[in-house]
């Protein structure tokens, strides 16, 4: 397995690890629901470097940018990011990503998902015809996600730059406890407020950023947290997990995506997109809260009354913060609307259940 800079700090806590896209990662420390609501209502940190990061240069970057992503990244000036798709050529999606400009027209950075580097790396390369310049930097980037409403009081004081006042989707670069060209940005997963921190791993920065988050955060109680609350509080936002909610068979219109899918450019399965969107959508990706005791699971069927199959369960937890079981699904467009009762079949039992409004 594949380590980050922060490998032996999780295991020096005693942090309940495991193989996550093939790094060596934290699931929890004390527990997914302590986790949680730590992050919910104060501040926790998440070791999220085994992320992907590519930077794109040059006069053919934007154009490259554009042919491969659903969202229009022309929109962007310096210091804007976006969130955005990779569709494939068969109206499904190669992965979600953001999208930062950090000069417009001529360099940005694209972050994407552990799990697919490789093959995000080789879709875009084989679309790059004119030669943008490409690099990855994924193996010398360190990521740490500080998520919470407290997070930016505590770490103000360590950056030379205003993050209390950073908008959702906007990103600074400056010094960061003492480390220079560290690029601070509110592009976070989980709902709770916060900012993520890159910067390249040298001369001791990552022992330097993670002791000093954590000196300056002990008085408020700031926490190490694991992928388990990473999951538990992106769900709660109703946001899509790669691998789970969307894959190389879903389409951003029926994962209610239709807001990064811009058609005024050109791009991979734009035609595909756009006959979806005129003849209307045969499935729809809904979030629904259970009615009857029992968990919904990724894979599980949902079923009508009369136990015929209409959909398939993609995400599912006991939710942390309404004490109550969520999940996320596939069903047919009839099931879609809101308060619609449906059924998840768990062991030959038809449990209930209804859509509701995202997010939860």
């Amino acid at each position: 397995m594949k380590t980050t800079p922060f490998t032996n700090k999780h295991i020096a806590l005693g942090a309940k690890m495991a193989d996550f896209a093939g790094y060596n990662m934290p699931i929890s420390y004390t527990g997914i629901n302590d986790e949680h609501q730590a992050v919910r209502n104060n501040a926790g940190v998440f070791d999220v470097s085994h992320m992907g990061e590519f930077i794109l240069k040059g006069e053919h970057a934007l154009d490259l940018i554009q042919r491969v992503t659903s969202n229009d990244a022309s929109k962007l000036k310096n210091g804007q990011a976006q969130y955005s798709c990779l569709p494939n050529n068969e109206g499904g999606i190669v992965d979600d990503l953001l999208v930062y400009c950090i000069e417009e027209n001529k360099v940005y950075m694209l972050v994407v998902n552990a799990s697919n580097i490789e093959k995000d790396w080789n879709w875009i390369s084989s679309h790059n015809t004119n030669n943008a310049e490409m690099h990855n930097i994924s193996d010398k980037t360190a990521l740490l996600a500080i998520q919470g409403p407290k997070a930016t009081q505590i770490l103000q004081p360590l950056t030379d730059v205003d993050i209390l006042n950073l908008k959702y989707y906007t990103f600074v670069k400056g010094t960061f406890a003492g480390v220079e060209n560290v690029l601070i940005s509110a592009t976070g997963y989980t709902g709770a407020g916060g900012v993520e921190i890159y910067f390249e791993d040298k001369d001791g920065a990552a022992d330097k950023i993670w002791d000093s988050i954590f000196k300056a955060g002990a008085e408020a109680g700031i926490k190490p947290i694991g992928l388990g609350a990473r999951d538990t509080l992106r769900l709660e936002m109703g946001f899509c997990l790669y691998g789970n909610d969307i894959d190389d068979t879903t389409s951003p219109l029926e994962a209610g995506l239709g807001w990064i899918t811009k058609f005024t450019k050109d791009f991979s399965s734009k035609a595909i997109f756009e006959k979806q969107k005129a003849e209307g959508l045969t499935r729809k990706l809904v979030g629904f809260e259970m009615i009857d005791k029992g968990i919904p699971r990724h894979g599980y069927v949902i079923a009508d009354e009369a136990g015929n199959d209409i959909g398939v369960v993609t995400s599912g937890t006991q939710s942390p913060s309404l004490s109550k079981a969520i999940g996320l699904g596939y069903v047919q467009k009839d099931f879609a609307g809101f308060d619609t009762n449906i059924y998840i079949k768990v062991r030959d039992k038809l449990l209930k259940a209804k859509v509701v409004k995202l997010p939860f």
